[in-house]
């Protein structure tokens, strides 16, 4: 679950607003920054946000290991992820997940510290301070063409060592993410729905319509 949910932090969602360095590290560049500015810009003046995705899953080799999908929701600070065997729901205070396969929900309180993790900031400043990025420039990717962004995570401790946004119209349509062991994890967006009506009891899980499932709080 954790990996996975490390992983999704870098999924279509993502944007890097590096607004201060620290010393030593190198600068970004400026140009990376306006493209960047612009998705985070854009995402700020939707209500609520409802995407699919896919992510497509490779080896070192560039052999297929799977490919999996999903669907976001997000709405203020309350969101929800969807994926195979997996659902996250957050009202803003609580986090449930629920694992289908053991019919088990795990309730914890959503950590409001900066590092905490919710999809909202992956389209805003989720990346200050953590990267160096810089704009690859024009590529062509099937009929369109896109900016790639490239970054570069400052801690090197940090499973993966690369990662590639790929943005048409200020938005990112997919994500490209190179860990060290060689493996890469290709987020796509197929589908992007802003400002659509989406109740408040989206975001929060509701046992009663899973029969017999075991909940852990551990709040």
């Amino acid at each position: 679950m954790k990996k996975f949910f490390t992983s999704i932090a870098l999924i279509v969602f993502s944007t890097a607003i590096v607004l201060a360095q620290p010393k030593g590290m190198g600068k970004s560049d400026p140009e990376g920054k306006k493209v960047l500015d612009a998705v985070s810009a854009k995402f700020k003046s939707y209500k609520t946000v409802t995407a699919k995705f896919s992510l497509k899953i490779e080896n070192a080799a560039g052999k297929n290991l799977g490919v999996k999908t999903g669907t976001v929701y997000m709405k203020g600070v309350k969101y929800r992820i969807s994926v195979t065997g997996q659902e996250i729901f957050s009202d803003g205070s609580n986090v449930w997940t629920f694992d289908k396969a053991a019919n088990e929900v795990t309730i914890t309180k959503l950590d409001p510290s900066a590092n905490s993790l919710t999809p909202q900031k992956l389209f805003t400043n989720f990346y200050e301070k953590d990267f160096l990025y810089k704009l690859n420039g024009p590529v062509k990717v099937g009929a369109k063409t896109l900016k790639e962004v490239e970054l570069t995570p400052i801690d090197k401790t940090k499973p993966f060592h690369k990662v590639l946004l790929y943005v048409d119209k200020n938005a990112i349509s997919s994500t490209k993410i190179f860990e060290k062991t060689g493996n890469r994890y290709t987020y796509s967006t197929t589908s992007l729905t802003p400002n659509a009506a989406v109740s408040d009891a989206t975001f929060v899980f509701d046992a009663k319509k899973y029969p017999g499932v075991e909940v852990v709080d551990l709040r």
